[in-house]
């Protein structure tokens, strides 16, 4: 079979002047938590959110409908760069696969190996692993949490649609309010069919996980922030770590693999490891990759 040469005349005549008088504003598209384009959990980084007020940033990040996009802004404490966090609904202090995006962003920009970013919940620094400049992986610390008891365990294990958890009910606080459901099987997670009524009413983010060893699947709902299902959710990932650790599932120390996203055809892989013990955890982070695939720019007229 002859293959048609692809050649670069346009479809149609290229749009010029398209925005007229009105502001462009760009932001770029990157896929984070998978090698591979098109998969992962999407991110919108707008390079520069200083035209924008609140409500602009909300109606933006509405509008991209990803879980989560971020704008940039000149830094306050120290850091590369100040960012905020917006899911479709509401702005967050932190998020995970929103760091590791950003980071790979302002490395590539920069050159630089370790960036810090300024979120609402302190300075997060990112390392990164350079590949002819490029970023290739990245690791970020994340905010160390204590757990708590999730009061509500029955009306979650039932909008869940699962008989109980095989470690304790527990909330992070990791950015989101994130509670942890272990069930008996990864093929029980994957078959989770849950009420998104009952888990908004509930108002957090509820993670289903199961595997052994350093392997582990897991889903997370967050549906009263606009977030039926997560394709990768960073924020999580360290916590299930610390999780699995402070019950003796896994040693401190050792760093685990999630997969995660392959119900909503993004599969995802995160890495995460806390080191310290029951009594005094040290760290906590959460690695991956994630790629620039996309860039473009909005055209906001002023009314």
């Amino acid at each position: 079979m002859v293959m048609t040469p692809f050649t670069s005349s346009p479809v149609i005549p290229t749009l010029d002047n398209w925005h007229g008088a009105a502001q462009v504003h760009p932001y770029f598209v990157c896929d984070v938590f998978t090698s591979q384009p098109l998969e992962g959990n999407q991110l919108g980084v707008f390079v520069d959110g200083r035209p924008f007020t609140t409500e602009q940033m909300q109606s933006l990040a509405r509008e991209m409908n990803f879980a989560e996009s971020v704008f940039l802004l000149p830094p306050r404490e120290g850091g590369d760069v100040r960012i905020r966090i917006f899911s479709p609904q509401s702005e967050l202090p932190f998020a995970g696969h929103p760091v590791l995006g950003t980071a790979f962003v302002v490395s590539t920009a920069l050159g630089a190996e370790q960036v810090a970013l300024e979120t609402g919940a302190g300075l997060v620094p990112v390392q990164l692993e350079l590949s002819q400049g490029r970023p290739v992986f990245g690791r970020m610390q994340q905010p160390i949490r204590d757990c708590e008891p999730f009061a509500r365990e029955r009306e979650l294990l039932d909008a869940l649609g699962v008989p109980g958890s095989g470690l304790p009910v527990e909330l992070y606080r990791s950015g989101a309010p994130h509670v942890f459901v272990a069930l008996e099987s990864e093929d029980a997670v994957a078959a989770l069919q849950p009420d998104l009524a009952a888990l908004a009413a509930l108002d957090i983010a509820a993670n289903c996980f199961a595997g052994s060893g350093l392997s582990w699947k897991t889903r997370m709902f967050y549906p009263a922030r606009g977030i039926p299902e997560d394709p990768a959710t960073g924020s999580a990932a360290g916590p299930l770590a610390l999780h699995l650790a402070r019950h003796g599932w896994i040693a401190f120390g050792q760093e685990i693999e999630i997969r995660q996203g392959a119900e909503l055809g993004r599969p995802s892989v995160l890495y995460a490891v806390a080191t310290g013990s029951r009594d005094r955890v040290e760290t906590v982070e959460v690695g991956g990759v994630a790629a620039i695939v996309a860039e473009g720019v909005f055209r906001i007229a002023q009314s």
